[in-house]
């Protein structure tokens, strides 16, 4: 049984409107891996188009947001809050992003969390390929979510606490 296919064959929307209402939390992860000089650029306010990080989180709120607009059966979303975190690990040259995305609702808000993160990714791409064309987006995941039918949902072997991020969920 496909649930986004109608009984003649034909792609829909799922209806979620008898669903119980419930707290729901995503949180997505992922990473850019940047050239070193890169990394010291956007840690110093270098970049041309100014700074980096503070554009990359307005973007994964928004990308948030605006996640049913590209992803065709996602339903639009009561978002309750939107948080976006970022680790420069610069030993590795990496920037590790994190988004927490949360709501009230018939529906859950991984979508929403996993778009926060690849947005910021892109936007991070964005805001540096002037200066570094072999930027790597990798790693983009769902690491946590609660609330619905289906409870919580947490990837093994991922860390919660860790002191990069500060989360606490």
């Amino acid at each position: 049984m496909f649930t986004h296919i109608d009984e003649n064959g034909r792609v829909k929307m799922v209806e979620v409107g008898d669903k119980e209402d419930t707290k729901r939390l995503a949180v997505a992860r992922g990473c850019i891996k940047v050239a070193k000089s890169t990394m010291k650029m956007i840690q110093e306010g270098k970049m041309k188009k100014g700074d980096v990080l503070s554009v990359a989180q307005i973007a994964g709120i928004m990308g948030a947001k605006k996640t049913s607009e590209n992803i065709p059966m996602c339903h639009n979303i009561f978002i309750t809050g939107v948080d976006m975190k970022f680790y420069l690990d610069e030993e590795r040259s990496v920037i590790h992003i994190e988004g927490v995305v949360k709501t009230i609702g018939k529906t859950g808000v991984e979508m929403e969390a996993l778009n926060a993160v690849s947005v910021a990714a892109l936007t991070i791409y964005d805001m540096c390929k002037a200066v570094d064309k072999d930027m790597v987006i990798s790693d983009i995941r769902l690491v946590k979510k609660t609330g619905g039918k289906s409870g919580t949902y947490i990837r093994e072997g991922e860390k919660f606490e860790r002191e990069s991020f500060g989360s606490k969920y």
